[in-house]
């Protein structure tokens, strides 16, 4: 099936001029969920993956099917204050202020092999957050992979060049 058909688009929101782009559908529709996870394992396909990290929240969706389907763990890396033990925090720039993430010490151990997985490639600065996590606990990324690209709007790979990046779907 042609993911994209299931992709609900949403004119002017979150304001006008955006044309948002909303996964929540393709996550409702067990055909379109069942062949998103299938195209990210392919996409991985002679990687050794030892933990899937899934920003908060809906790289926890894509990072949970694929943590499943790849045998592999699953690692949340949360916005701060909401993990009970001990973090590491990485704070990023955003257009207009800062945000940060952070993913539990010991959560990830040296040498692990780690893909990074979220719903949405946009400008790329959460990903790479996260990326920087990893790595700062001795984590080794071998991709980073989306189930939506915004490649003309926004070009995040750009921002992901020294990484494998895949997108199952692409606009």
């Amino acid at each position: 099936m042609d993911l994209k058909t299931v992709v609900r688009s949403i004119p002017d929101y979150p304001k006008p001029g955006i044309l948002f782009r909303d996964v929540t559908t393709l996550f409702q529709d067990a055909a379109a969920l069942k062949q998103l996870t299938d195209d990210l394992v392919k996409s991985l396909e002679g990687k050794q993956v030892d933990l899937v990290v899934g920003p908060e929240a809906r790289g926890f969706v894509v990072g949970a099917t694929l943590a499943y389907a790849l045998g592999a763990g699953l690692v949340l890396a949360r916005k701060p204050g909401k993990l009970p033990c001990e973090s590491l925090r990485y704070e990023y720039a955003l257009e207009y202020g800062t945000d940060s993430l952070e993913i539990h010490v010991g959560a990830i151990k040296a040498g692990q092999k780690v893909v990074v997985v979220d719903d949405l490639l946009a400008t790329g600065g959460t990903c790479l957050a996260t990326i920087k996590l990893v790595e700062k606990m001795g984590g080794e990324v071998v991709g980073a992979r989306f189930a939506i690209e915004l490649a003309e709007e926004c070009n995040g790979r750009e921002t992901l060049k020294d990484y494998d990046v895949y997108s199952t779907i692409v606009y």
